[in-house]
């Protein structure tokens, strides 16, 4: 049988048969999309921490003879809280990009599993759940994340407000 035998006697005959293949194809197309989102807004935290992580490794290597031992601890444990950031980032990257490969593959085998593989319909289900995990599973480190980075900044602003006590003094009471 060639190709235009068998597309004449496949199911698709008809053309709401054909677009209801292409409209469930599509679905995946928006989850590809929402991963995409994700991916984005992750490389860049991960590219913030990378620059803020770079910028502290440099005040520490260029005036380290001129800090003060608060200060090099307070920078030593800033680097050891963009180190756990940017390690659940890159995870998380991870994730996602597995997660959007997944959505591909359950778009690409719903057309598959409708012309040629009646037998594996399940195929795209799987597929499509897999990625699904992958994404919550990301978001859920994202919310990690998120913690440390407001935890890193809490531990910013109370050294910064320590400093300024010593060097402002008591205030009026």
């Amino acid at each position: 049988m060639n190709f235009a035998e068998f597309l004449t006697t496949s199911r698709f005959t008809t053309l709401s048969a054909a677009l209801a293949v292409l409209t469930a194809m599509i679905t995946p197309a928006l989850l590809i999309s929402a991963t995409g989102t994700f991916i984005l807004s992750t490389s860049n935290r991960l590219g913030r921490c990378v620059d803020r992580m770079r910028g502290i490794m440099a005040i520490l290597e260029e005036d380290s003879a001129h800090l003060s031992e608060e200060r090099k601890s307070f920078l030593l444990s800033q680097i050891d809280m963009m180190t756990k950031r940017s390690r659940v980032l890159a995870r998380v990257l991870v994730y996602l990009y597995f997660a959007s490969g997944m959505f591909m593959a359950t778009s690409v085998s719903i057309a598959v599993a409708s012309v040629a593989m009646s037998h594996w319909s399940w195929l795209p289900l799987v597929l499509g759940i897999t990625g699904a995990l992958f994404q919550f599973v990301a978001s859920l480190m994202l919310i990690g994340e998120a913690r440390l980075s407001r935890a890193g900044l809490e531990e910013e602003a109370k050294y910064m407000v320590r400093l300024a006590k010593r060097e402002l003094g008591p205030g009026p009471e």
